[in-house]
């Protein structure tokens, strides 16, 4: 089927096209430009609405459900950073247009009874004695040769890149956490390396984020938010070509905010269910002592010395106690706080589209081109002057085919 979408302002990723057309055959974007639509071509007038790429969430724990929700959202691809999927399920996954599309570190790099299994027990999903999960163990590891066997089993069960914990417990109230030692932890990154996989660590405190650069990785899953940015860091993320996830979101939770105005607006409590509003209405207050102004104030640092900085929310399971995230709708709440943090519209637009695109290899996607995945949001407004616009959804399209209303 041929779609012509004319009279859009057309954001391509990075930038506003001159454009105001496009059109796309099936799965895939054909041309930009024309006044003119192909013979037969549905129409679509997009007339004060802008078109862009679907949005790209770099950092979630996800399910199909989840999944469902986020496409809701024009969050067409999740990186999740933690979950176990076979093949099977990916493939499945990947071919239903009624959901966002995905791709997995698997299981990440960590040590026994370490994060997160803290969080997990408090969910109900381990053995309290044990610390493991109930009728399957989490894989852990201790020693560099466990680090590099662990690698290889994931890669092979189609792993797209490698998670490594590396976390104290000290902001997520619990302190002394088991942690994985410096050797255990460059083993495992040079062996996903070798292998070809990018690296991306879990670390929220400073010394963690050092830990994170002296082992080689490729980009940190959170900011550290228990100290703000000074020019040492700065410049050692930037030399490293390091990129950032800062979750602003999940950030923001961990010192004791709610996104109750989030659950509020009208455009997200008419499409998510009552269980995932009572769990955006709730927050993890595990940090309450921390500055989140600093952690803005980092990321416009980083962003200026020229980090990447990629949208991610770490939405995973509806649970008041591990609340103020939510797939899909929280994207747009993290778009809004990297502008409050001094990125333009559309800089923060390119972090939910083009630049994960770019960092994690996704060639397909991320961007508006004559040749890529037809992966489409139409939204009511001008999000690139005003990012509260994202919300105003007119149209998704998933590899061209258009989410039912």
């Amino acid at each position: 089927m041929t779609t012509y979408i004319a009279h859009a302002r057309i954001f391509d990723g990075e930038k506003l096209l001159d454009a105001q057309s496009l059109t796309l055959n099936g799965e895939i974007v054909t041309a930009i430009g024309g006044d003119t639509a192909p013979a037969g071509a549905e129409i679509v007038d997009a007339q004060g609405a802008t078109l862009m790429p679907g949005f790209i969430d770099s950092h979630v724990h996800t399910s199909v459900e989840s999944l469902r929700e986020a496409l809701k959202f024009g969050v067409t691809t999740e990186l999740e950073m933690q979950g176990y999927w076979t093949p099977q399920q990916r493939t499945e996954v990947n071919n239903d247009d009624t959901l966002a599309d995905v791709r997995s570190a698997l299981i990440a790099l960590m040590a026994k009874g370490g994060h997160p299994s803290e969080l997990m027990k408090d969910l109900g999903e381990h053995d309290p004695a044990a610390g493991e999960s109930k009728g399957w163990v989490m894989p852990s590891v201790s020693t560099p040769d466990e680090a590099r066997a662990h690698v290889n089993a994931f890669v092979q069960q189609g792993a797209d890149y490698i998670k490594v914990m590396i976390e104290e417990g000290t902001v997520m109230g619990r302190p002394d956490l088991p942690q994985m030692n410096p050797q255990t932890i460059r083993a495992g990154v040079e062996e996903a390396h070798a292998l070809g996989k990018r690296v991306i660590a879990h670390a929220i405190t400073l010394d963690a984020t050092r830990q994170a650069l002296e082992a080689g990785v490729d980009g940190l899953a959170h900011l550290f938010i228990d100290r703000k940015a000074d020019a040492q860091i700065i410049v050692a993320l930037a030399d490293a070509d390091v990129f950032v996830t800062p979750c602003l979101v999940i950030s923001s939770s961990l010192m004791g905010n709610a996104a109750t105005a989030l659950a509020d607006d009208p455009r997200v409590n008419s499409r998510l269910p009552q269980i995932w509003l009572d769990t955006l209405r709730g927050r993890f207050n595990t940090y309450p002592e921390g500055n989140f102004q600093h952690v803005l104030d980092s990321v416009a640092a980083l962003h200026s010395a020229g980090v990447d900085i990629l949208a991610g929310t770490d939405a995973s399971v509806p649970v008041a106690s591990h609340g103020g995230v939510a797939h899909g709708a929280s994207l747009h709440h993290e778009l809004q706080y990297l502008v409050q943090a001094g990125l333009t519209p559309s800089d923060a637009l390119a972090a939910a589209t083009s630049v994960p695109a770019r960092r994690f290899n996704l060639i397909d996607r991320g961007r508006i081109a004559p040749g890529l995945r037809a992966d489409l949001l139409l939204i009511d407004g001008d999000p690139t002057t005003s990012i509260n616009d994202t919300l105003d959804t007119r149209a998704i399209w998933r590899r061209g085919t258009r989410l039912a209303a």
